[in-house]
């Protein structure tokens, strides 16, 4: 008679789970959403990044803002989700979930492993991970992003205050910490040629409260 190891299939659950999320977050929504709202390739479009911010430029505030609701969701719920479907999983178990999300959306499968540069999935990562730093980094984003017109400098100091945050609450332990350094790392070297066209001069910037360029 064959005997099914309760352990053995609690631990495959968990393996599919990562896989999964993986898959979930390697969903393209910028693609999508713009190939159905504009009929264009996102890819060829604009900065050529299948991201939020790219949708919002080049289709329109409407479809730019579904598309990071959508990639936020990504990470969101797979670490929500993880943490009452597996009762309170261990730290390493949701980095694994968070990292799958997060690498899914930079490296999704369904694009040749080109994806976007993780902003938004990241976002809704470490808000079910780490709220509050989470909160702080969103503040951070929309102050700098409000004072500059830029996207991408929004994005990079809010990706390095995430774990100064961490730090600083002192409420997290060392490796949530750890990860959020990773995370943040990862996001910001997504971010290296925006960083080129910043010091350049010739990243895009959007008109905030009429001034800037298009």
């Amino acid at each position: 008679m064959f005997i099914i190891n309760e352990g053995i299939v609690f631990m495959t659950t968990k393996i599919l789970y990562v896989v999964l999320t993986y898959l979930c977050g390697s969903i393209p929504f910028a693609y999508i959403i713009a190939k159905l709202a504009a009929g264009i390739d996102i890819r060829t479009a604009g900065s050529g990044n299948p991201g939020a911010t790219n949708v919002f430029r080049t289709v329109g505030a409407g479809a730019g803002s579904v598309t990071f609701i959508l990639d936020a969701a990504k990470g969101f719920l797979p670490v929500f989700l993880a943490r009452i479907i597996f009762d309170n999983p261990s730290f390493y178990y949701l980095v694994a979930v968070a990292a799958a999300a997060m690498t899914g959306h930079m490296f999704t499968v369904f694009l040749k492993f080109k994806g976007g540069k993780g902003v938004a999935t990241g976002c809704g990562v470490f808000l079910a991970l780490m709220p509050l730093p989470a909160a702080y980094a969103l503040i951070v984003f929309a102050l700098v992003f409000l004072c500059s017109g830029y996207v991408a400098l929004g994005s990079v100091f809010a990706a390095a205050s995430l774990p100064i945050s961490a730090i600083i609450s002192k409420s997290y332990s060392v490796e949530y910490v750890v990860f959020a350094f990773f995370a943040a790392a990862l996001v910001i070297y997504k971010h290296r040629e925006n960083i080129k066209r910043l010091i350049a001069g010739t990243e895009h910037r959007f008109k905030i409260f009429g001034s800037g360029k298009k």
